[in-house]
């Protein structure tokens, strides 16, 4: 499988890497293990996790999604094969809905947090470092999840940790040797050019990698994050490229798969809106006018763009997965692309 250069942390991703946010939710570990084992086969190396999963978050699988690598690692002998990749909660609105079970609610991102956070990952994945250590979102109220609108500083806490202690605190870890390299996830173009400048006046490494969504249904990261990854080597690990499988087309007509998030999930229905399933519909017209399948010219698509260095796939089935690994080879023709971007001028971002 191709490798891309993670910005110039000299760290080589898997263009495909494997999301493990349902191990410990819609997955057993027997379907974890299943699901990694065949990943790894097929020459995936990035794993990415995080201490919050799995997804939906709640106190009492906390953790379990990196509980079931470190075992799955220690049983296969694995380490050396793998990117490891996980993150640290941050706080605001999303972390006060988990009920204040991380960190007794007090998980800004201080000095203090992110060395306990960073140590129990440590412990549970069974590592003495972690390849990509990555902020899960920003220590400011900021537009992700599907919020629209700007909120400015509506309800923002005096207690928000500024990003110059959050980025200091992370290259101390890095010259201890605890964390290899450093990114940012569901962040803002302000917050990517904050990092930058902040790593340059200070003489610190600068973030490697950020962490968003990006997808048919969601291509808001071109409008203004694109350019400044690309020039600034800062590569996108790409989540939800398949928008939660809608993509796919598995939930056209009103169908709900047995165990498939949007069946049992309420939270995210921000992926079925009018505008969603209306441009779901035509991608996958256009991908069985080609012969396609659709999930996997969804994959493609992403794989192929010129600021991605690894999509993360989700999968609740060694089938499922497998299918999607397939897309690693698939090159899309000029016209599949253009009419792509002809659907997506039509209805532009459904699912931000």
């Amino acid at each position: 499988m191709k490798k891309n250069s993670l910005g110039k942390s000299g760290i080589e991703v898997s263009c495909l890497g494997l999301g493990t946010m349902t191990f410990g939710e819609q997955n057993t570990e027997e379907e974890a293990f299943a699901q990694m084992d065949c990943a790894l086969a097929a020459g995936v190396n990035l794993f990415d996790t995080a201490e919050m999963y799995p997804v939906p978050p709640q106190e009492k699988t906390f953790t379990r999604s990196e509980q079931m690598i470190g075992k799955w690692m220690k049983q296969r002998k694995c380490r050396d094969r793998l990117v490891l990749a996980t993150k640290i909660v941050g706080p605001t609105v999303t972390s006060r809905a988990m009920g204040g079970y991380i960190r007794d609610g007090k998980n800004h991102l201080s000095n203090e947090n992110i060395n306990n956070a960073l140590e129990g990952s440590l412990s549970r994945l069974g590592t003495d470092t972690i390849d990509l250590y990555q902020i899960h979102w920003p220590d400011r109220n900021v537009n992700n999840f599907g919020q629209r609108g700007f909120t400015a500083l509506q309800d923002e806490s005096v207690d928000n940790v500024e990003i110059s202690e959050t980025l200091e605190t992370l290259e101390k870890l890095r010259k201890a040797g605890k964390i290899r390299a450093f990114g940012i996830s569901n962040e803002t173009p302000w917050g990517v050019m904050r990092y930058l400048s902040l790593a340059e006046n200070n003489g610190w490494e600068r973030v490697v990698s950020i962490q968003n969504p990006y997808n048919l249904l969601n291509r808001s990261f071109e409008s203004g994050l694109a350019e400044i990854t690309f020039r600034e080597s800062v590569d996108l690990l790409s989540y939800s490229p398949l928008a939660f499988g809608m993509l796919s087309g598995k939930y056209l007509d009103g169908l709900k798969p047995a165990r498939a998030r949007l069946t049992l999930f309420s939270r995210f229905q921000r992926y079925q809106t009018k505008n969603a399933l209306k441009a779901t519909r035509e991608y996958v017209r256009l991908a069985e006018e080609n012969a396609l399948d659709p999930a996997q010219m969804a994959l493609a698509f992403v794989r192929t763009r010129p600021f991605m260095a690894s999509l993360l796939l989700g999968a609740t089935s060694v089938k499922q997965l497998e299918s999607n690994l397939a897309s690693a080879e698939l090159e899309l023709s000029t016209e599949v692309l253009d009419a792509i971007d002809e659907i997506h001028n039509r209805i532009p971002n459904p699912c931000p």
